[in-house]
């Protein structure tokens, strides 16, 4: 019986390493860091396979294990990584992405704190919704809401994601101009 439990975890760890690490990684902004917490939540998560299996989507209960791994390991350590444009060992650059925009994603999400990076990471790169971000993290969907919307103005405001959207300087876009009424009525 141990050995079918251990081959059913060993195919769902198979299965799920990719997106783990990948979502790691943009959690963590190192490709080792990415690859620890993974390891560390699939360690978890075998210590309670069997609620883990037993739950309705054993994806997303690891997930969550592994953000509040992150979120713990973020409380203990007091001293702050900075994040350098020039990764020592990237991954491999993907077709649809340059290594240049990877980076620039990377550095970016790096300049915010932890909460709201975890809130884009899961909103828009696990393509979560804000009710499943807010089971995620333990929160309301309103607080997910608010970490959205402050994290995508400090990258609007900063100007962190110039590269990307091919805008220079740190100005914000600017406000939209009032609809004017092409209608004649005299003046």
């Amino acid at each position: 019986m141990t050995s079918s439990i251990d081959d059913e975890f060993q195919d769902f760890m198979a299965a799920r390493w990719p997106a783990l690490v990948r979502t790691a990684y943009l959690l963590t902004g190192g490709h080792h860091s990415a690859e620890d917490l993974a390891q560390t939540a699939l360690t978890r998560a075998f210590v309670k396979w069997h609620r883990v299996r037993d739950s309705n989507d054993p994806a997303a209960y690891v997930r969550r294990i592994m953000i509040r791994c992150h979120a713990d390991q973020f409380r203990r350590s007091r001293v702050r990584e900075w994040l350098t444009a020039h990764l020592p060992d990237t991954a491999a650059p993907s077709r649809e992405t340059s290594r240049d925009q990877r980076e620039a994603l990377v550095q970016a999400l790096g300049q915010l704190p932890a909460r709201q990076r975890t809130a884009v990471v899961l909103h828009f790169f696990e393509d979560m919704t804000h009710a499943q971000v807010a089971k995620a993290l333990g929160t309301r969907e309103s607080t997910v809401r608010s970490q959205l919307s402050r994290a995508l103005a400090k990258l609007r405001q900063d100007g962190l994601l110039a590269e990307l959207t091919g805008r220079t300087g740190a100005a914000p876009l600017p406000p939209c101009a009032p609809i004017r009424s092409t209608a004649k009525d005299g003046r």
